[in-house]
């Protein structure tokens, strides 16, 4: 149950006239009063003839007149809309009743004593799901104390949610974007739109910052994405802010509506992009300088830029693992970077669900946690190659290497999760479990080809060599080897532990690594989980190989991502040096 509480106005009249009327889509049904400071006296336009909107008015406005016109407010009109959730039963008029009576009461308005004299307010349902509560700021004794009515509302929703068996709202911090408004809603619905302007210059604003280095390449992607910018100069020329517009998001003078970045997200602003592009870092809690990142050698095409992410990704679980809370919180947040970059490369049968899973997990991005930023620069560093390397292919080792990566960008965001509930962040958990759902799905369809190519292989492997696979599985996961075995991936895992013994590595202990992470039993498939870790952790092609030698589909190599990037000992040891 969300109450909001809205600007307060000037007009009674005026507000009763939008609560009685029909909406601005026709959509108020039945408007009539449920409650009211003197329920059985008030007025009721919508349902007694006899009654006017005048009459109610007068009646709500009264200790207003009593005061010297040099006295009265000139925002004396309370409007607070209380929603229940979508999946709520719809409440009756004596439940919606009872619910206004304890709002007003704990946002300060009317207490509901015998003795006390309260504001005078009135509750008005005009639809199944909320409804809206107008007040008048003046009591017959003075003015209310409604301080903070806004947070006392919320707190007494959550207890109104478990005497109504409702559903529970997850707590927030302060920290998430602005929702967008009733009209802007209204408007994306009128137009035919998905989502809202804010929200998809939330989403446009988050994908040209994702892995950009300077204010130059940030604005430079937006222009190329067709948005209307309007920056904000001081008199000295530096750059102060920026706002932006949909080309064909209008008001009603035919001008465009522009959003402050602030506005759409509070890591959007200018200042705290410009802290993520500052090549000098903030310091961590002892003053010491972010930590020096070894050159990496340039992305030649997007299978590499994938393997470098998948690295990374790897990286950052261990970071978050074992960092401190700064530190853990820079690898979320670059996270949600390193989605939208994918979300924005990625092939036809992925984008959707890697495309929504980069949005819900937009929330989980922040928190009352300040990022102590350095650690991250190898996430940040992967989705800038992510999106210099271009559009991937949804095949070939393209494709694989994608597969691979969504697999990593899976338990990177179960990762996130499990800290942010360890934290009570509650909304923030719920959103990266949100996008670890469709991080699954994407998963699904972008390994549906190559894991097939390596079950094919697998079955090729005589059984003299699949039983020796078979055994060394059972002696590194003797508690998972018969699930493993179990599953339609195994086959693909078997060969994948014969290339890795032919490319001169340790099998076992490379199959021990990939199996650290205490994660692994949330995975859909073990064995996939295994081959795209060992095959990155030994360089090997994501792609099978065909008979001939070459990459199936695509003869691009793909080189040693994972030699290049630094390593996540090196990071989890300077870690615990600083700690």
């Amino acid at each position: 149950m969300i109450p909001r509480i809205h600007k307060q106005g000037s007009s009674t009249r005026g507000l009763l006239n939008y609560l009685y009327g029909k909406g601005t889509r026709d959509e108020h049904v039945d408007p009539h009063l449920v409650a009211s400071f003197d329920y059985l006296m008030a007025p009721d336009p919508g349902r007694d003839p006899s009654a006017t909107k005048e009459d109610l008015q007068r009646l709500l406005d009264q200790p207003l007149h009593l005061l010297d016109e040099d006295q009265r407010p000139d925002q004396h009109v309370w409007h607070c809309s209380v929603r229940a959730a979508a999946t709520d039963r719809v409440l009756s008029d004596e439940e919606w009743g009872d619910i206004a009576r304890r709002i007003v009461a704990a946002t300060g308005i009317d207490s509901g004593g015998a003795d006390d004299a309260g504001c005078r307010w009135a509750a008005v349902r005009h639809a199944d799901d909320h409804i809206h509560i107008i007040a008048t700021l003046v009591r017959e004794d003075g003015r209310p104390d409604h301080h903070r009515s806004g947070q006392r509302a919320q707190a007494e929703a959550r207890l109104i949610e478990a005497d109504y068996d409702l559903h529970r709202v997850t707590l927030g911090d302060g920290t998430a974007a602005k929702r967008p408004t009733s009209a802007e809603r209204h408007k994306a619905e009128r137009q035919g739109r998905e989502r809202t302007a804010r929200e998809k210059l939330r989403e446009a604003v988050r994908g040209a910052s994702a892995g950009a280095a300077s204010t130059d390449e940030f604005f430079d992607r937006l222009a190329a994405d067709g948005l209307l910018i309007r920056k904000r100069i001081a008199p000295s020329g530096d750059l102060l802010g920026y706002k932006l517009a949909l080309p064909d998001d209008r008001n009603k003078d035919d001008e465009p509506v522009f959003y402050a970045g602030s506005t759409l997200a509070p890591d959007l602003s200018l200042p705290r992009l410009r802290e993520r592009w500052s090549l000098r870092t903030a310091a961590g809690s002892e003053g010491e300088p972010a930590p020096v990142q070894p050159a990496l050698p340039p992305v030649t095409h997007p299978a590499f830029a994938r393997r470098r992410a998948a690295a990374a990704s790897w990286q950052a679980l261990l970071i978050i693992d074992h960092g401190d809370d700064g530190t853990a919180a820079a690898q979320i947040a670059a996270a949600g970077e390193v989605l939208d970059a994918l979300s924005g490369t990625s092939a036809a049968h992925t984008r959707a669900e890697l495309r929504q899973a980069a949005f819900v997990f937009e929330r989980a991005s922040r928190s009352r946690v300040r990022a102590v930023r350095g650690h991250d620069r190898a996430l940040r560093q992967a989705a800038h190659d992510l999106v210099q390397s271009g559009p991937a292919l949804g095949r070939g080792e393209d494709g694989a290497a994608t597969a691979m990566l969504i697999d990593m960008a899976f338990f990177l965001a179960v990762t996130a999760a499990n800290w942010h509930a360890r934290r009570h962040h509650g909304q923030q958990a719920a959103s990266a479990e949100r996008a670890a759902k469709h991080l699954r799905a994407a998963y699904q369809a972008a390994a549906e080809h190559p894991m097939a190519a390596l079950r094919e292989r697998g079955q090729r492997l005589s059984p003299r060599r699949l039983q020796r696979q078979a055994e060394l599985l059972h002696r590194v996961l003797p508690e998972l080897s018969d699930r493993v075995q179990a599953e339609p991936g195994w086959p693909a895992l078997a060969t994948t532990l014969a290339e890795v013994q032919q490319a001169g590595h340790d099998s076992a202990a490379l199959l021990a690594e990939a199996t650290r992470r205490r994660e692994l039993d949330t995975a859909s498939s073990i064995s996939d989980v295994l081959v795209w870790r060992l095959r990155r952790s030994a360089h090997l092609p994501a792609a099978p190989e065909s008979r001939q030698g070459a990459p199936a589909r695509d003869n691009r190599r793909t080189p040693p991502a994972t030699l290049t990037a630094p390593s996540a000992a090196t990071a989890v040891s300077d870690l615990s040096r600083r700690r």
